[in-house]
Order: structure tokens, then C-alpha cells, then sequence
């Protein structure tokens, strides 16, 4: 029987410990159940959140619209883009078959060759008045600064009379459509020629020593 009450205390102990612990466990639930109470938002801060998703999604919405505006403005504007590339061949060829006939002795200063060139001059004009109503305009280069934005340069030609880098040569005619770049134009343009750089400093040399 001692043996017995002697355990009983010990067991009793236990419980009473493991009782304790269970009571700080239920104080803090209870406490996060209150803290989450507090927590939980009141109507007027969920409308207002709800007007501030239903703002961002108008706003994605309206800018959504917008873009597709300005890609449908892009798409008629500048729906012929590559055809009218391509229409250009027609101006060159046009212009090499002139050059050819130029220079071919066999008909030089002949009648056939005048006609032909007028006939190749009117259908020239035609198309460039049937670009010009479709906006696609031929860029004027001669005797302006090289601009890499419209101008290529495909040679350097001496030539002391005009400012280095300007166009003194028109290779091939350069066309934009409204604001956009349709194929530049190939030219040639002005440099110093090497050979009078010594010559000139010879004459400041000499006017010095005058």
C-alpha cells in the first residue's frame, strides 16, 4: 500500500504539469482567434477595396482599347508598306532601262531614241503622281548634308569646293511614306581631296615666312 501511494504522487504531479501546459496552448488560440477578429476588415474598407480593383481593371481595360486604336490606325495607314517597296522597282528599272538606251552608240541622237526617253519620262512622272497621292514622297538629297536617318552613303567623292560629308552624287532616289522611311536614298558624297592638303599648307608656310 505505500508503494502505491508513493506512485500516486508522482502521477498526480504529472498531471497536474502536463494540465498546466495545455492551459497556456488554449490562452493562446484564444488569442489569435481575437487577433483575427480584430483583423478582419469592416465593410467600408472592403468597398473601398473593391473600387480600387474595379479603378485598375477599367484602367487595363482603357489601355487595352488604345493600343488596339493605334494598331488599327498603323494597319491602314501604313497597310501598303511593302508594296509600295516593292512598287519602287518600277522607277528603277525604269531609270537603268533610260541609261542603257543612253548609252548605246548604235541609236545616239537618233529620233527613236528621243521619243523613247520622252515615253520613259511621261510613265516616270505618272508614278511618281500616283505615289505622291498614296503619301509616298521622294527624298530630295543634292547638295544637302548627309543624314543618316534618309541617306546612305555608298562613295566618297573629291571635290574642294563644297563642305565635306555633303551630297554631290544621287545614286539611287530615297522615298518615305508620311513619316516612316520607305528605303533610303544611295548617294555619294563630298571629301577634301589628299592631294592639295600639302599644297595648301605650302602656302601657309609660305605666307608666314612673307
Amino acid at each position: 500500500m505505500e508503494k502505491e501511494q508513493n506512485q500516486n504522487p508522482s502521477e498526480n504531479e504529472n498531471d497536474n504539469a502536463a494540465s498546466s501546459k495545455t492551459f497556456p496552448q488554449n490562452s493562446e488560440n484564444e488569442n489569435k482567434n481575437e487577433n483575427e477578429e480584430s483583423i478582419e476588415k469592416t465593410p467600408e474598407e472592403k468597398i473601398i477595396e473593391l473600387e480600387d480593383k474595379l479603378a485598375r481593371t477599367f484602367a487595363e481595360m482603357e489601355n487595352q482599347r488604345r493600343r488596339f486604336e493605334k494598331e488599327k490606325e498603323e494597319a491602314f495607314e501604313y497597310g501598303g508598306f511593302t508594296f509600295a517597296k516593292e512598287a519602287l522597282n518600277l522607277i528603277d528599272n525604269l531609270e537603268r532601262s533610260k541609261q542603257i538606251l543612253k548609252n548605246d552608240n548604235s541609236l545616239k541622237d537618233s529620233e527613236s531614241l528621243k521619243k523613247t526617253l520622252e515615253h520613259f519620262e511621261i510613265i516616270n512622272k505618272d508614278l511618281i503622281s500616283i505615289f505622291l497621292k498614296n503619301n509616298i514622297k521622294p527624298i530630295e538629297c543634292l547638295n544637302k548634308k548627309l543624314d543618316p536617318n534618309f541617306h546612305q552613303a555608298m562613295m566618297e567623292i573629291d571635290d574642294n569646293q563644297k563642305e565635306p560629308g555633303t551630297i554631290v552624287q544621287e545614286i539611287q532616289k530615297g522615298f518615305t511614306i508620311k513619316d516612316r522611311l520607305l528605303r533610303p536614298s544611295l548617294v555619294g558624297v563630298s571629301k577634301k581631296s589628299e592631294n592639295n592638303e600639302p599644297k595648301n599648307e605650302q602656302i601657309k608656310e609660305d605666307l608666314k615666312e612673307k
